[in-house]
């Protein structure tokens, strides 16, 4: 099966699976394309990992994390612009899993996929309610899934992360789907496939 190199965003609301969805289409890549590249971006690991240290920068960066705080825009666009440096390789698959967060960070991007010459990327927007992302969220039961938090970043989201997302719905040099985020994780990735030109 010849699939070229594509490029895929994963965005919604915390909680809409976008994380679940990536690693499905990383997987069914693996098998239909095995011997290409895949870079996966997962900006939140990212910051997992880079929190970790003892820096001055990391300590604050720590800070904003456990008070529920967002990261600056320099630091998040330093941090998967660094990523891209060091990993991306010619003609791989690329896989980003939330981002961009705001609409000046989206321009930031492409001009990343221009400057790598990637194709038209597939942007995917799960789509799920507030409600629905509540519940999801606090069904994690991780430690930090806590309402206060929770609805700080649904706020987020709705104020700046839906903004971002009207860069790539009127762009012409991306693909801007739109999918029922609810739906069982195998039919929102069925339909992710067929969205993107799988072969059957």
């Amino acid at each position: 099966m010849n699939i070229l190199p594509s490029v895929f965003i994963f965005t919604g609301r915390s909680g809409c699976g976008k994380g679940t969805q990536a690693e499905l289409l990383m997987k069914r890549l693996k098998e239909v394309d095995p011997n290409r590249v895949i870079v996966y971006l997962e900006t939140g690991k990212l910051f997992r990992e880079f929190i970790k240290g003892d820096t001055y920068s990391q300590q604050l960066s720590k800070k904003n994390y456990d008070e529920g705080g967002l990261q600056p825009q320099f630091l998040t666009i330093s941090m998967w612009s660094q990523f891209f440096i060091n990993i991306v390789k010619p003609d791989a698959h690329v896989i980003m899993d939330g981002t961009p967060r705001i609409y000046n960070e989206a321009f930031v991007l492409d001009s990343a996929v221009k400057f790598y010459h990637w194709p038209k990327p597939h942007v995917f927007y799960l789509n799920i309610s507030r409600e629905a992302a509540v519940a999801r969220l606090m069904g994690r039961g991780r430690m930090d899934d806590n309402v206060d938090d929770i609805n700080a970043r649904l706020n987020w989201f709705d104020t700046h992360v839906a903004k971002a997302l009207t860069f790539f719905h009127d762009n012409p040099d991306y693909f801007f789907h739109e999918l029922h985020g609810e739906l069982p994780a195998d039919e929102t990735h069925n339909e992710i496939l067929q969205l993107a030109g799988f072969p059957r």
